[in-house]
C-alpha cells in the first residue's frame, strides 16, 4: 500500500499534525482524505517524491548477470566496456 502526504488547506488553522506534512497509508482504491482525522480541518493531498531503494552492488551484479555491459566514459563521446 502507498503512502500519501497530506497538508492543511490553510495551514494556519489545524492541529499541530496537519499545519505540516504528514504521512498516511492507504490503498489505491480508497479515496482521499477530505478532513484531518485528528481536528478536521480540510486536506490537500502533496506530491512527494517516490522511495526508491538503491543498492549499487546488487544493482550491477543483477545487470552483468543478464548480460548488460558498463560503460566507462574516456572522453567526449568515447567510451570503454567494463565488464
Amino acid at each position: 500500500m502507498p503512502i500519501y502526504e497530506y497538508q492543511a488547506k490553510e495551514p494556519g488553522k489545524g492541529c499541530p499534525r496537519c499545519r505540516t506534512r504528514f504521512e498516511h497509508l492507504q490503498q489505491l482504491s480508497e479515496a482521499d482524505l477530505a478532513a484531518c482525522p485528528e481536528c478536521g480541518a480540510a486536506l490537500i493531498k502533496l506530491i512527494s517524491a517516490p522511495a526508491v531503494g538503491f543498492s549499487r552492488s546488487g544493482l550491477d551484479d543483477r545487470a552483468k548477470n543478464a548480460g548488460f555491459h558498463k560503460l566507462k566514459r574516456l572522453g567526449k563521446g568515447e567510451y570503454e566496456k567494463k565488464y
